[in-house]
């Protein structure tokens, strides 16, 4: 999986845990990544979008 929004194209995000200490560790934010079936090209494929695609709208669910 490529942890990336079919429709938008959103990726993880990188950063930085820090401690109380200001101990600094790299870290990832996932986007939060849902397979679902859309309609691409004119053909049903199952493909990982975004839940904020889904939400407003930009990916129509397939049944």
């Amino acid at each position: 999986m490529s942890k990336q929004c079919a429709i938008c194209g959103k990726k993880p995000m990188t950063g930085h845990n820090i401690s109380h200490a200001h101990n600094v560790t790299n870290r990832r934010w996932l986007p939060n990544l849902q397979k679902i079936r859309v309609m691409i090209d004119g053909k049903p494929r199952k493909t990982y979008v975004c839940t904020q695609c889904i939400k407003s709208g930009a990916a129509k669910k397939v049944f």
